[in-house]
């Protein structure tokens, strides 16, 4: 995936609570689509191997709920993580780690992953096919910032995680939102009389 191209449009198969549900599982089917999530609104989504593993767990997804606020004031609306897991593992990993502010996307079948060119084999892992590490800033639909980590492969032996950090993709968000407010306003020829 590069700047400036849409994100790919797939429905996702999530779970919601239904609290009109009389059972100890009070929870129902919804389907969310790519708009959903991303129509009108600027966003950060990130994606990670798996729900539960180490770094994803330990750093990555904590990371970005800590520093949710600092996002929201350099203008994101809303901030996704996104893994090729089904809704239920991603309800249990989120309720597991007291997500609160960070939206979890279940990408069971891992059509978003393999559409956004980030799809490899883990195999090695015992995994099957997962998402490569990534991050990204999306303005509409539409890709502004980009974070990949390196030596995207298939059955790769290392586990890479930094450019994809909250961290880095806070600093880049800010060093953007600074060149952006120090450019020059631009005028519209048609409004020239």
């Amino acid at each position: 995936m590069t700047v400036n191209k849409m994100v790919p449009f797939v429905t996702f198969r999530t779970r919601v609570r239904d609290e009109s549900i009389e059972r100890p599982n009070p929870y129902r089917w919804e389907d969310k689509t790519s708009d959903d999530y991303f129509s009108g609104k600027r966003v950060v989504l990130f994606s990670l191997p798996g729900a539960f593993s180490p770094t994803c767990s330990t750093y990555q997804l904590p990371d970005f709920e800590k520093l949710y606020d600092e996002f929201e004031r350099e203008g994101i609306n809303a901030i996704y993580c996104i893994s090729v897991n089904d809704a239920f593992v991603m309800n249990a990993w989120g309720k597991a780690l007291g997500s609160q502010k960070v939206k979890l996307i279940p990408d069971g079948s891992g059509e978003f992953t393999r559409k956004m060119g980030m799809l490899v084999a883990k195999e090695n892992l015992g995994f099957g096919m997962r998402s490569w590490r990534y991050a990204a800033v999306i303005d509409n639909g539409v890709v502004e910032q980009w974070f990949e980590e390196d030596g995207f492969s298939d059955n790769c032996e290392t586990d890479p995680y930094g450019i994809s950090s909250p961290q880095n993709v806070l600093e880049a968000l800010k060093s953007f939102q600074t060149a952006a407010a120090a450019r020059p306003g631009r005028v519209n020829i048609s409004q020239i009389p």
